[in-house]
């Protein structure tokens, strides 16, 4: 089939693209026939959706001769393209609801909160888990990569990516403070939202202090939205099942074997400290009284969903929804930390990873990696994770400002071939950005005293799909 409505337009001109789109719709009745009619459980449903769409992403490599450039075999972004449809599509489908969820969630729990010293010590609580947390990270990544010798042997990059303008941390953090609401909408600026929202439902508490009745309209539209935007949610994350597979498959099938080898060694570093940083935050679970099994088993499907999808912006919706509905969270800790978590100290994408970047250019330009150096990466990245939120291309960011922050910013394109690779180093980076928002809102909590521990040691909660 050739011409440009087939080659172009309708982007099927092989038959192997017809072929493997017929797999994926084959695929999708399976999944339906599990999930609806022999009803099993969401999570595991998740998890063999996963599981096929990782074969069906090699499969697709196998049948293109595992390319070098996958993309550039036509059946190859024929199929991804329709792929994308399905999986990105997905995604945007839920980032169409966190502006939303976000904005009236906060409202909800500041207009229902009995006094004003709640939030401050929120907020307090929530900056020293996190700062703490992406801290640690960051110590994981430099252990990981010291032990890994990551970079060591490896080629000079004379060109290949360009480093991001870096904006002062102090100018950055000023800058989420929303301006125009409006444009903190489009840019998904979680923070500045938070904060227009905090003061929008403080402004109706303070009229409901005055006068009940003049607030009861306020009171009931916010509360009504907020339990709207909660049964959307639910309506949406249904559909995770088929999703995970196309994303999956659809990352697979775009990466050849060739970049992943060439830098195979930092994957599993990065992989590694993944595992590493994530056993870290289950000891972190411990150490306040709560059991890290029952947690891994309400929280897995969130898990996939982030390791598939690798937003974390995407996933704050079912964040929020496993924090709530099935670990027992208080429903404004949950939104405010979730909610701080998806843009910033992110333990994956701006802990793990620019600390082992560092310690992958100082390898690759020989720079001595002495005790200096290592105090200097934990600073630059545990303060730098602050300073990214709410810029998209968060890691790129962070990996441009932990390598300007200990002097290595003209270094830059020698991360260039890791940068090729981004989606596969994105998954459990994403993952881990996730399971800290989790664990973060657990801890943080705790310390409130207002963590409903029946509901989270409750496995029947765990069952619960999301048509519950």
């Amino acid at each position: 089939m050739e011409g440009v409505f087939f080659q172009d337009f309708l982007k099927i001109s092989d038959i192997r693209t017809i072929v493997f789109l017929a797999i994926l719709v084959v695929l999708f009745f399976l999944i339906h026939i599990l999930y609806h009619k022999k009803h099993m459980d969401f999570a595991v449903v998740v998890m063999i959706g996963t599981g096929l769409g990782l074969v069906l992403g090699l499969a697709i490599q196998f049948v293109a001769g595992f390319p070098d450039a996958p993309m550039e075999v036509a059946f190859v972004s024929e199929t991804t393209t329709w792929f994308a449809m399905v999986g990105n599509g997905y995604i945007n489908l839920i980032k169409m609801i966190v502006v939303p969820l976000v904005m009236v969630s906060i409202m909800q729990v500041i207009i229902n909160m009995e006094q004003g010293k709640t939030m401050g010590l929120l907020v307090k609580k929530t900056i020293i888990v996190t700062m703490g947390m992406v801290a640690i990270s960051a110590v994981t990544g430099i252990v990981i990569g010291l032990l890994f010798g990551v970079g060591k042997g490896g080629t000079v990059v004379a060109e290949g990516a360009a480093a991001k303008e870096i904006t002062p941390v102090a100018t950055t953090i000023r800058n989420l403070i929303p301006g125009n609401i409006v444009e903190a909408m489009v840019n998904s600026n979680i923070i500045g939202l938070v904060i227009f929202s905090a003061f929008f439902g403080l402004a109706v508490w303070w009229i409901n202090y005055e006068s009940e009745e003049a607030a009861k309209p306020l009171y009931d539209a916010i509360n009504a939205s907020h339990k709207a935007m909660i049964n959307m949610a639910l309506l949406i994350l249904d559909y995770m099942p088929w999703a995970v597979m196309a994303l999956l498959a659809n990352t697979i099938a775009q990466r050849g074997l060739s970049s992943i080898l060439e830098v195979g060694k930092f994957i599993v570093a990065l992989y590694l400290a993944a595992v590493v940083q994530f056993i870290i935050q289950l000891v972190l679970l411990m150490v306040h009284g709560l059991n890290p099994v029952t947690y891994m088993k309400k929280s897995y499907a969130t898990m996939l969903m982030a390791f598939t999808s690798r937003s974390s912006v995407g996933c704050l919706p079912m964040t929020i929804e496993t924090l709530t509905k099935k670990l027992g969270v208080n429903q404004g800790t949950a939104s405010f930390v979730a909610g701080f978590g998806t843009t910033a100290g992110m333990q994956g994408c701006a802990g793990i990873f620019p600390s082992l970047l560092i310690i992958y250019v100082c390898n690759v330009t020989g720079t001595p990696i002495d005790i200096t150096m290592i105090v200097m990466t934990i600073f630059v990245v545990a303060i730098g994770s602050l300073g990214i939120a709410g810029i998209p291309g968060t890691a790129t960011m962070a990996a441009s400002v932990g390598l300007s922050g200990v002097g290595m910013g003209a270094q830059f394109a020698m991360v260039s071939p890791i940068l090729a690779i981004d989606p596969i180093i994105d998954m459990p980076r994403t993952m881990l950005n996730v399971t800290g928002s989790l664990t973060n809102a657990l801890v943080v909590d705790k310390h409130m005293g207002t963590l409903d521990e029946a509901a989270y040691n409750d496995m029947s909660l765990a069952l619960q799909g999301k048509k519950s």
